[in-house]
C-alpha cells in the first residue's frame, strides 16, 4: 500500500515538472512554409478570415493574436503582410523602411532589431515560415548560407 502511495507520488511530482521544461518559444501549429512577397501580402490583416502574418528578419510569425496592433486599420497594421525587418530596427511606420534591407543600419539598431525578435516575436508569436529571400537568391537560386537547423523552430523531421 505504501509503495502504491508512493508510485502515485512520484508519478504526480514527474507531471508536475514536466511542465517547467516547456518550450520557450510558441512552436508553429502546422509545419512551416516558404512565402513569396506576394503570397505574404495576402496576409495583411484585410480580410477577415485570413490570419495577420508579419515577417522579421526572414522568419513570418502569425501575430493574429495581437489584431488590435496589427489588424486593419491598427497602429501597426502597415508592418503585416510583408517583410518589415529594417521598420522594426528603426522603430519606423514610414513606408520607404517596410522592407527587409537592412543596409546602413546603425549597430544600435541592429541590436535594438535582435532584441525586439527574440523578445517580442520569437517570444509571443508561432512561426508559421520563412521568406522566399531568406532561403532564395534573387535569381531564384538556392541560398549557400541558409542553414535549415539554425533557423528559429526548424525540425528538419516535420517541417520543410
Amino acid at each position: 500500500m505504501a509503495t502504491a502511495r508512493i508510485c502515485v507520488l512520484f508519478m504526480f511530482l514527474c507531471m508536475s515538472l514536466a511542465e517547467d521544461f516547456k518550450l520557450k518559444y510558441k512552436s508553429a501549429t502546422k509545419p512551416v512554409r516558404l512565402f513569396t512577397e506576394e503570397e505574404l501580402k495576402r496576409y495583411d490583416g484585410s480580410e477577415g478570415e485570413l490570419p495577420i502574418y508579419m515577417a522579421v528578419k526572414g522568419v513570418v510569425f502569425d501575430v493574429s493574436k495581437g489584431k488590435e496592433f496589427y489588424g486593419k486599420d491598427a497602429p501597426y497594421n502597415a508592418l503585416v503582410g510583408k517583410d518589415s525587418t529594417r521598420a522594426v530596427a528603426k522603430m519606423s511606420l514610414d513606408p520607404a523602411d517596410l522592407t527587409s534591407d537592412t543596409t546602413g543600419l546603425t549597430e544600435e539598431q541592429l541590436e535594438s532589431l535582435d532584441g525586439v525578435f527574440e523578445g517580442t516575436y520569437k517570444a509571443k508569436y508561432p512561426i508559421v515560415g520563412y521568406t522566399a529571400s531568406r532561403i532564395l537568391n534573387e535569381d531564384g537560386s538556392p541560398n549557400q548560407d541558409f542553414k535549415p537547423e539554425d533557423q528559429p523552430h526548424f525540425k528538419i523531421k516535420d517541417e520543410f
